[in-house]
């Protein structure tokens, strides 16, 4: 299955919503333009981490800005995920949301793995679970930023049948080696296709590094940007997973059972 998606690897102002939800709108409608399946945008792209006002960003997923993305999805007739901040339950999490063509939820998943380097447990709380979409063109595991640096989760997709996974992130330039590399080994160790969108500009700051990428099966990038703002587009075929994973039967080769046992000398 052929699939077209979008990165939307965008500048923001810190704290303003509004402003940075017409530059969203704009960057939908270019992206719609172009055909995609599916646009992606960066973590916390509304408020950036002004984490010391979560509460005034905040809002339920029936109501705010995801109320406002699920009717942009619908009216592009285009899946669209991003991250916002969640109010819930009296607790606010940094919350990627994913909506289908019609505007309906795919998924929604809750930041697990909290930065400490931001003081994001000092203000947010930490989901509990992953997420695997079920979507149109298959089965995609959700993850936001920091989550990239723990290779078991992403495994834990694999293991699950995901064929992609897609990934939201405010990641600074300073780290940007890692962030490359790190992309690049979680689509080569796990055999499926990484799509990932990072902000570019400054905040807080700190200059933000950019370099959304789409990774096949293989950890070659499909498209990649620099650290200017852009809209990526490019097209995938899933079905290269299937063909990667038989080329190289490395699920096949696991030895989960000796896993479990570490002797030690």
């Amino acid at each position: 299955m052929k699939l077209t998606i979008s990165l939307a690897q965008m500048q923001f102002e810190f704290g303003q919503p509004q402003a940075n939800l017409e530059r969203v709108r704009t960057w939908a409608a270019e992206a719609a333009r172009r055909g995609s399946d599916l646009t992606l945008f960066p973590e916390l792209w509304a408020s950036g981490y002004d984490l010391e006002h979560c509460q005034k960003y905040a809002a339920p997923l029936e109501a705010g800005l995801f109320a406002q993305m699920s009717n942009l999805a619908q009216e592009h007739d285009m899946a669209l995920g991003g991250s916002l901040l969640e109010s819930r339950d009296g607790k606010v999490y940094n919350t990627f949301y994913l909506y289908g063509r019609d505007g309906q939820t795919l998924a929604i998943y809750r930041k697990i793995h909290l930065f400490r380097l931001l003081e994001e447990e000092k203000w947010l709380n930490a989901g509990e679970e992953l997420v695997l979409a079920h979507t149109p063109w298959g089965k995609a595991g959700l993850a936001v930023c920091y989550d990239l640096r723990f290779p078991e989760m992403f495994r834990a997709y694999a293991l699950r049948g995901a064929r992609l996974v897609l990934l939201v992130a405010e990641w600074p330039e300073r780290r940007i080696t890692h962030w490359r590399k790190l992309l690049q080994v979680r689509a080569i160790e796990n055999q499926y296709f990484v799509a990932a969108v990072n902000k570019v500009g400054r905040s807080q700051g700190a200059q933000l590094g950019g370099h959304s990428a789409i990774l096949d099966p293989m950890g070659v990038p499909v498209v990649e940007g620099g650290q200017n703002e852009v809209l990526l587009t490019a097209e995938i075929n899933l079905q290269k997973v299937e063909e990667t994973r038989r080329w190289m039967p490395v699920f096949e080769d696991r030895c989960p059972a000796a896993y479990e046992r570490v002797r030690e000398w």
